[in-house]
């Protein structure tokens, strides 16, 4: 079983509009509310690929409920930890142009007890794969007590991401901003082999529509897309750590994992929603996704 891991859960909110124009008002075309946060988003990809896969989140308030209901109503299986605060909203605006606009909302604050039970949660749980992703909601104690006990995968940011690494994540998937700025180097080898050095077991690196980079203890491979995709970006890295999870659960080869992350990516681009995947897109282009082995 591969487990996610979203310890600040959200209620995605998706507006359609025609454009978008700073100080205007707009008219909204269509409104879809989905369970999200990025480790549920994760758990959503599995599943539909028929993966045995479980979430384990946090729920508080009415908004809490519309996430649980919303899981309950896909089947996907799933474990929510009750907070005493709101369950926090993101909203993402797609505009006519092709614009991908986020609002993320910070979450509530956890209490030590609260954060004490989401953590028993995880541990009462031994899966192939852990998988932990998303930002960190105010008091929760940090990924890191989360990590080594199995193969595990750490997709955070920021100071999150660096105290994580203590928990000797296998692999993290920062993007090219991220690894920049927890690392303070532009060349993502170096900065990759920078978080290796700090903990991580492989490094890999989203370059948005130039693929994925990764920096691992066997090689270094880029893998490219066949093509260049326009849609909601929003889902595309959650759809590579999803990959990954699947990958480190088969002990596939690292050029396969790749060509199979750089495919689902592409097909989370052309989903409606966070969490959708073009299953025809995904089953063709891992064919054709190019792999290349770089120099360390």
């Amino acid at each position: 079983m591969i487990v996610t891991v979203t310890p600040n859960t959200a209620l995605d909110v998706t507006y359609t509009v025609d454009g978008l124009r700073p100080g205007d008002v707009h008219r909204v075309r269509e409104v879809r509310h989905r369970a999200g946060g990025k480790g549920v988003n994760v758990a959503r990809v599995l599943h539909t690929l028929g993966a045995d896969v479980r979430a384990i989140f946090t729920a508080g308030g009415a908004t809490g409920t519309a996430v649980v209901g919303d899981l309950a109503a896909a089947g996907i299986p799933a474990t929510a930890v009750p907070i005493g605060g709101e369950t926090r909203r993101t909203t993402t605006v797609l505009a006519g142009d092709g614009s991908v606009t986020l609002l993320n909302e910070p979450g509530p604050r956890l209490a030590e007890d609260e954060w004490q039970a989401f953590a028993a949660a995880v541990r009462a749980r031994k899966p192939d794969v852990l998988v932990c992703s998303g930002s960190l909601p105010p008091g929760a104690g940090g990924y890191a007590g989360l990590l080594g006990r199995g193969p595990s995968i750490l997709d955070t940011s920021g100071e999150a991401l660096l105290a994580g690494l203590a928990g000797r994540p296998s692999v993290v998937k920062p993007n090219a901003d991220e690894l920049r700025e927890v690392t303070g180097l532009r060349d993502p080898v170096a900065a990759a082999t920078e978080l290796r050095k700090a903990g991580a077991g492989a490094v890999v690196v989203s370059l948005g529509p130039e693929g994925l980079l990764a920096v691992t203890g066997s090689g270094t491979w880029h893998a490219a897309p066949s093509t260049v995709l326009s849609g909601n970006t929003t889902g595309a890295g959650d759809a590579v750590v999803a990959a990954l999870a699947l990958g480190l659960s088969r002990a596939e080869p690292w050029p396969d994992i790749l060509r199979r992350a750089v495919a689902l990516s592409g097909a989370a681009v052309l989903g409606p929603l966070a969490g959708d995947v073009d299953l025809a897109h995904y089953e063709a282009e891992q064919g054709l996704v190019a792999v290349r082995a770089r120099p360390d």
